[in-house]
C-alpha cells in the first residue's frame, strides 16, 4: 500500500498565509544535529533524514555510476565529481574497495560502465575527455589500456563534444553502443579497430541497453522525453523508432525474458515499461510518495532481482530505494537510502545502491574526511571544497527483504522525509500583497553576519562588517535575525535551480561537476535547456510559470537573462522574458549595482542596476500598478577575488550593500510599503568561512510584520524562502521540497512596525581598483572572465580573506555541520 495523505493549504491572494505545514519535516529531528549524526544517519540541508539500511561502504565524489561483472564477483563504480574524480573496484562479497584508479582534472570520467560478455575487458566513458577508458581485467583488478577516442569533428568538419556517457557491449563483445550525451547523439564502436558510426538521437542522451542479440539498442533521451531504438544490424546504426516515455528519462534496465524495457523517468516520478516487441510503453510505475504529490522524488537508477520477479528503483530526491512487484504493477514499498541515491545493481542475495552524497558534508578536518596534502594556492584543496569534500557511499542490503522490514522501511522512508508529518496548521495572516525576491551571489552568514552581535556568529570570520556591508547588517539587526538558514545547494549551478525552481535534477546534478572543474560541460543553469526544469512539464517548472498560470503579474530584474546582439538582456523562457526588464544588466562583475560606487568596466553596462530598478519603480508607484512580485537579481557581492583592474572583495560588497538598502529605502518610503515584503537570500554559500557549516547563508525578510529585532534560529532553507513567498501570493509549490518546507511564520509579528528605513553609503563604496600588489593578484587574474560562477572557489575565497585579513593570515577551513533543527525562534 502506497503512503497517502491529504495536505491542507492556507493560501489567499493579497494576504500572507504562513503556516506551519512541513514543520513535521525538521520535528522529526529537533534537538538533533544536522548534518552526519554520528550513529550512521544525517540530515539534510532540506531538513529530511537520512537513516540507510545495510551495510555503508565509503567510496569517491559523486559516485554516478554502478556496474556488476558478468559473473557476479566485481562491482565498478564511476565516481564524477568535481574534485579528483576515480575508477573504483568492489569485492561484491565484502563490498569492499580493492582499487581506485585516479582521474585528477582534466582527466575524466562520466556514468558509463560496461564489461565484455565474459568480463575480461572493462570500460568507462570519459566524459569530457572524448574517449572510452579500457581496462584489463584480472582476479578483481584492472589494468588500463590505451583508450578508444571518440570522433571530435562532425563529418562535415564541424567541431563536436561528444561527452560519452551510458555504455553496453553487444553480446559478441566486438562493439559498444555509446551515449554521446552533449552530441545529441549515439556511436557503435569498433573495439578492435575503434572505428566509429554515429547517429542523430534525442536530447542529451544517457543510458543505453543493448538486447541479448545483438541487434537492437535503446537509448533514454534525458534532456527530452523519449527512448530512441537503434537497429544494429546494419553497417551503421539507424533509427528504428522513438517511444515517448515521461519526462527525463534516464536509467534503464532490459528484461529479456519478459520482453520489458524498465525506464526511470527522472522528472516525471514515475517507470516507463516499455514492450520491445512494439516499441510501445505499455504501463507506467507511480512513484510518488503519497496520491498528487507534486514532483521530487527523481527517480535515477533501476534494476531487477534475478529472477524478474521485482525491480529496485533509486529516488534520489526521497533518499530511497522503491521495491516495485512487476506481477502486480506497483511498489510493494521502500527502503531507505543514505543522501541521493544513484545507481543500484541486484543480486540474489544483496541490493548495492551507489549514495552520491553519503551524509552529507560534515566537518572537514575529522576522521573520515579528505584532507589531501596538495591542492591550489595556499594549500587549499578541492576536497576541502563544498562541491567536492562529500563522500559517496555504497549501501549493501540483503535480500530478500522480510515484508516486516519493507514495511517498517516504508514508515521510516515517510517519517525521514516528513511525508506523514504535515505539522501544526497555524497561520500568521497579514495584509502583505506584494513579494520583492532579491537573490545575490555566494556569501557565507558569518562572512557579513558574524560579528553582528546577535544571532549565532563568530566574530573573527567576519569579513565584510559595517564599513561594507552597513545596510544589511542594519537591516538584519533591525527586522529578524535569521542564524540558521542554509542554502540548498553547494554551488551555484545547483543553486538558481533551487532559488527558481525549488530542485536540482538528475541532469544538472550528473553535470555541473564537470563544467566547474574544467571537464569540458557546459553550465546546467539559468538556460533555456528543457533538460534543466525539474517538473514533469518544463514549461511549468519556475516560479514564473506558476505567477503566470495564476495571473500573479510579476517583473524580472536580471534572472535567467543574458544580453543580446543588441545589448538588450534577454531571457529564454518566453513566458520570462515577456515580463523581463530589457536593460536590467543580468550577471556581469564589469558593472556595478550602484551608481558612484565603480566606473563600470564595460561600456555596456547601461544604468547601475539599481537605478534602473528605481526608475520603473518609481513609474509603478505614481501609477499604482506595483506587479505583486519581482525578482531582483542583485550579483556583486560574488566579487573577483583579487583579480587586477576591478574593485577590491570590500568595494564590491558595498556596491551590493548599497542596492539593496537603495530598494527597501525606496520602498519603505512609498505608498506600498505596508503591503511589500522583501526577501533576500544568496544563491548558494560557496564555501566562505563559517563556524556552522558552509551551506549556512546570509537571509533576510524585511517588512512592516518582521521589523521586531528578534533573532528566528528556526531552520529554514532556500525552499523554506519560496515557500513563503508562495503562500504570500497564492501559488501552490513547485515541487515536494517547498511542499514540505517550514515556512516563515516565526519570523513575522502580527503588530506591525511602519518605521521607514534609511540606506547609509558604505564607507569601502570607493573606486579604486586593485592592483598587480594585491594578495594572489596573480592567481586571480588567471581566473576566468568575469562570467558568472566560472571562477575557481578555493582560490577566490582565499584571495577575498587574504585581502581583508592580511597576505600572510591563512583562512580557516570550511565546515559542515548544520545546527540544531529547532523549529523554537530564539530571541
Amino acid at each position: 500500500m502506497r503512503r497517502r495523505m491529504t495536505v491542507r493549504r492556507l493560501t489567499a491572494v493579497g494576504a500572507v498565509a504562513v503556516t506551519a505545514l512541513g514543520a513535521g519535516v525538521a520535528a522529526a529531528a529537533t534537538n538533533t544535529a544536522a548534518g552526519p549524526q554520528g550513529d550512521g544517519t544525517a540530515i539534510t540541508p532540506v531538513g529530511y533524514r537520512v537513516t540507510p539500511a545495510g551495510h555503508q561502504t565509503n567510496l569517491g565524489d559523486l559516485p554516478l555510476g554502478l556496474r556488476m561483472s558478468p559473473d557476479g564477483r566485481t562491482i565498478l563504480v564511476s565516481n564524477d565529481g568535481q574534485g579528483a574524480q576515480s575508477l573504483q573496484v568492489l569485492d561484491a562479497n565484502t563490498s569492499q574497495v580493492v582499487q581506485t584508479i585516479a582521474y585528477p582534472a582534466p582527466q575524466s570520467l562520466f556514468y558509463g560502465l560496461a564489461f565484455s560478455p565474459h568480463g575480461s575487458t572493462a570500460y568507462a566513458s570519459g566524459g569530457g575527455d572524448e574517449q572510452i577508458h579500457v581496462y584489463k581485467v584480472s582476479a578483481r583488478h584492472l589494468t588500463e589500456s590505451a583508450p578508444i577516442n571518440l570522433p571530435s569533428v562532425s563529418p562535415a568538419g564541424k567541431k563536436v563534444n561528444m561527452f560519452p556517457a551510458g555504455l553496453d557491449a553487444t553480446p559478441d563483445g566486438s562493439r559498444l553502443v555509446v551515449a554521446d550525451h552533449l552530441a545529441d547523439a549515439a556511436s557503435v564502436v569498433n573495439v578492435a579497430t575503434g572505428a566509429t558510426s554515429t547517429v542523430a538521437v534525442g536530447h542529451a542522451p544517457l543510458a543505453v541497453a543493448v538486447t541479448p542479440d545483438g541487434s537492437t539498442a535503446f537509448v533514454t533521451n534525458q534532456g527530452a522525453d523519449t527512448v530512441s531504438v537503434l537497429d544494429l544490424t546494419g553497417a551503421a546504426p539507424a533509427v528504428r523508432g522513438t517511444v515517448a516515455v515521461g519526462t527525463h528519462p534516464n536509467a534503464e534496465v532490459l528484461d529479456a525474458r519478459a520482453g520489458k524495457l524498465f525506464v526511470a523517468d527522472g522528472d516525471s516520478d514515475q517507470v516507463s515499461v516499455i514492450d520491445t516487441a512494439t516499441d510501445q510503453v505499455v504501463s507506467t510505475v507511480d512513484l510518488a510518495p503519497y496520491q498528487r504529490a507534486d514532483v521530487g522524488t527523481n527517480p535515477t537508477g533501476v534494476a531487477l532481482s534475478p529472477d524478474g520477479s521485482d525491480l529496485y528503483v533509486t529516488n534520489s530526491g526521497n533518499n530511497d530505494v522503491d521495491v516495485v512487484d512487476l506481477a502486480r504493477g506497483r511498489v510493494m514499498g521502500s527502503v531507505a537510502t543514505a543522501w541521493y541515491p544513484s545507481a543500484v545493481v541486484a543480486t540474489a542475495s544483496k541490493l548495492f545502491v551507489a549514495n552520491t552524497k553519503g551524509l552529507g558534508a560534515g566537518p572537514n578536518d575529522g576522521p573520515g574526511y579528505p584532507n589531501p596534502s596538495v591542492g591550489g594556492a595556499g594549500g587549499i584543496s578541492p576536497a576541502e571544497y563544498a562541491g567536492s569534500m562529500i563522500v559517496g557511499t555504497l549501501s549493501t542490503i540483503p535480500l530478500p527483504l522480510p515484508h516486516a522490514a519493507l514495511a517498517h522501511g516504508t514508515v521510516q522512508v515517510a517519517a525521514n522525509d516528513g511525508f506523514h508529518h504535515p505539522g501544526a496548521n497555524t497561520a500568521i495572516t497579514q495584509p502583505i500583497k506584494h513579494v520583492i525576491y532579491i537573490v545575490r551571489e555566494n556569501r557565507t552568514y558569518e562572512q557579513e553576519f558574524g560579528s553582528l552581535g546577535k544571532g549565532n556568529g563568530d566574530p573573527h570570520l567576519n569579513l565584510f562588517g559595517d564599513g561594507s556591508a552597513p545596510n544589511s547588517r542594519a537591516l538584519d539587526r533591525r527586522f529578524v535575525t535569521l542564524d540558521n538558514f542554509y542554502a540548498d545547494a553547494e554551488i551555484s549551478a545547483q543553486g538558481w535551480n533551487w532559488d527558481v525552481a525549488a530542485d536540482s535534477n538528475p541532469y544538472s546534478e550528473a553535470l555541473w561537476p564537470a563544467d566547474y572543474s574544467g571537464r569540458n560541460a557546459p553550465y546546467p543553469s539559468e538556460s533555456g535547456n528543457p533538460a534543466i526544469a525539474p517538473n514533469r512539464t518544463p514549461a511549468d517548472a519556475y516560479i514564473w510559470d506558476r505567477l503566470a498560470d495564476a495571473h500573479v503579474s510579476f517583473r524580472n530584474y536580471g534572472f535567467y537573462v543574458s544580453p543580446s546582439p543588441s545589448n538588450q538582456e534577454v531571457a529564454a523562457d518566453p513566458v520570462l522574458n515577456a515580463n523581463t526588464d530589457h536593460a536590467y544588466r543580468g550577471f556581469d562583475l564589469s558593472c556595478p549595482d550602484s551608481p558612484g560606487t565603480f566606473t563600470p568596466l564595460s561600456r555596456n553596462c547601461g544604468a547601475p542596476r539599481i537605478s534602473e530598478w528605481l526608475r520603473e519603480f518609481n513609474q509603478y508607484v505614481a501609477g499604482g500598478n506595483l506587479p505583486t512580485v519581482e525578482l531582483v537579481r542583485l550579483p556583486n557581492d560574488h566579487t573577483s577575488g583579487t583579480k587586477p583592474g576591478t574593485p577590491s572583495a570590500k568595494e564590491y560588497v558595498a556596491d551590493n550593500d548599497l542596492a539593496v538598502g537603495t530598494l527597501v529605502d525606496a520602498v519603505s518610503h512609498s505608498r506600498y510599503w505596508k503591503s511589500t515584503a522583501v526577501f533576500v537570500t544568496e544563491d548558494d554559500a560557496q564555501n566562505g568561512p563559517d563556524h556552522v557549516d558552509a551551506h549556512r547563508t546570509t537571509s533576510m525578510v524585511i517588512s512592516p510584520y518582521t521589523q521586531t529585532g528578534r533573532v528566528d534560529s528556526t531552520f529554514y532553507s532556500t525552499v523554506s524562502m519560496l515557500r513563503t513567498m508562495e503562500d504570500v501570493v497564492g501559488i501552490r509549490p513547485l515541487t515536494q521540497f517547498d511542499t514540505y518546507a517550514t515556512p516563515m511564520g516565526p519570523s513575522f509579528a502580527s503588530k506591525p512596525d511602519y518605521l521607514a528605513y534609511q540606506a547609509v553609503r558604505p564607507a569601502d563604496a570607493g573606486n579604486t581598483l586593485q592592483t598587480t600588489s594585491a594578495p594572489m593578484a596573480a592567481v586571480s587574474a588567471a581566473q576566468s572572465p568575469l562570467q558568472a560562477d566560472q571562477l575557481d572557489s578555493h582560490q577566490l575565497n582565499e584571495a577575498i580573506w587574504r585581502s581583508i585579513k592580511g597576505a600572510g593570515s591563512p583562512m580557516p577551513a570550511p565546515r559542515h555541520s548544520l545546527r540544531t533543527l529547532d523549529q523554537t525562534p530564539a530571541g
